[in-house]
């Protein structure tokens, strides 16, 4: 289906707020509103960017895989750079020129240079030794609990395993400050935190020059070292080349983290599912998909941008303002799926829009897929009894602008097995 209409009209109302701890806990009712009068709304984010939201399901699969919308931030308009583009000069021009942000010719051309390293085949091969590395975090959590499941699990595993999928040596992997990915949640000039953001940027951009150089002396059968022989060959930019091992540090990690813990606190909400789960590990497939489809990590997509005037769904949209596809609230939608505020191990077919539709669907789908699978059954399978430590609402979830989670999960169970 197509979301264009007959006739779009202005919106003139007030944009509604995305913002605040009570939003952030949990911003499915507000979408349930949102979705109910309408699919297009004029939504305010706490940096002053307006943008427009995308809501319902159908809408969401369309406007994903509309070609009119592009993601090249160059087609943003100079309201939406007065507010959105905060990252300092030159780090802006060096660390956002990939995938996410390209378009055809481009992206197509930058995309095949890494999706072979995230093949479903290559994952599968992968998945003994993700359990190795699974296992021994859980061999250095406590006995018993208390322990925090971020700090001794969820925030080491995902890079632990992107280290062994790109080719980053242990030595520098070692060395990356998770830190570091917290600059995908940028500060306005003014903001008192802005030394610390621009530190961070720094320390990361030394340690991608330090990687290049490594890759470059050390050459291997790996994503990394291929990356860097296509800059050689003049198949990619300096800045693209950097960019994407930027994108692949950050981006193809701390959503994983972030899935973990909304997936566990799923189950921690629901412990008749955990249950289930725990003693019969044959669902985790089914269940992951379930999980992602009822608390999704990636909350809402990048930008995306009309290069004209438009209609989006009856609405008009100016050229260069910001669409934004609300992932969660598509996947909450009860036209698509019923009982949407259930989670149903049992949903089939479950076609949800975690990783995105179109062409810039999620290349680590796969990745993604085994890791939560094998996080979780090694979790419930060795941590027996296992409860929340705090209260539900003691629990803080990050103040990102588009994603979902939280840097402190305290959990108890009676014994590490």
């Amino acid at each position: 289906m197509t979301p264009q209409e007959p006739t779009a009209t202005a919106d003139t109302r007030e944009p509604v707020p995305l913002m605040g701890c009570p939003y952030k806990r949990d911003p499915y009712p507000l979408y349930t509103r949102m979705r109910e009068d309408g699919p297009v709304h004029r939504v305010l984010f706490p940096s002053g960017v307006q943008a427009w939201l995308v809501t319902g399901y159908d809408a969401a699969h369309a406007a994903l895989g509309d070609d009119r919308l592009g993601k090249n931030h160059e087609r943003g308009n100079a309201r939406w750079r007065a507010r959105a583009s905060i990252m300092p000069e030159p780090q802006h021009s060096q660390l956002q020129v990939h995938l996410l942000h390209q378009d055809p010719p481009q992206h197509t051309r930058m995309r095949r240079l890494v999706t072979d390293a995230f093949t479903p085949r290559r994952i599968e091969r992968l998945r003994p030794r993700m359990r190795q590395l699974a296992d021994r975090l859980v061999d250095d959590l406590p006995g018993n609990g208390p322990a925090d499941l971020v700090a001794g699990f969820a925030a080491h595993f995902p890079f632990q395993v992107l280290a062994e999928v790109i080719g980053l040596p242990p030595t520098q992997a070692a060395r990356f400050d998770r830190d570091w990915g917290k600059v995908v949640q940028p500060v306005g000039p003014a903001d008192p935190g802005r030394p610390l953001y621009e530190a961070r940027l720094h320390g990361l951009q030394n340690y991608i020059a330090e990687v290049v150089a490594h890759k470059r002396a050390h050459r291997d059968d790996d994503l990394l070292s291929g990356l860097v022989a296509a800059r050689d060959r003049h198949e990619l930019s300096q800045a693209e080349l950097d960019s994407m091992i930027f994108q692949l540090l950050v981006a193809g990690q701390e959503p994983v983290t972030n899935q973990i813990t909304t997936a566990l606190i799923a189950l921690l909400r629901h412990p008749a599912q955990l249950t289930r789960l725990r003693d019969d590990q044959s669902l985790l497939p089914r269940a992951v998909e379930e999980l992602i489809r009822y608390d999704s990590a990636f909350e809402l997509t990048t930008w995306r941008f009309f290069d004209q005037d438009s209609d989006l769904y009856g609405t008009r949209i100016p050229a260069g303002d910001s669409v934004i596809v609300s992932l969660c609230a598509a996947n909450r939608d009860p036209r698509r799926f019923a009982d949407p505020d259930t989670l149903d191990f049992d949903r089939s077919p479950n076609p949800h829009l975690a990783f995105g539709h179109g062409i810039h669907f999620c290349p680590g789908a796969a990745l993604a897929r085994a890791e939560l699978q094998i996080a979780l059954g090694t979790l419930l399978s060795r941590l027996p009894g296992l409860r929340p430590a705090v209260a539900d609402e003691e629990i803080e979830w990050i103040p990102a602008v588009l994603a979902r989670g939280t840097d402190h999960l305290p959990v108890d169970y009676d014994e590490r097995l």
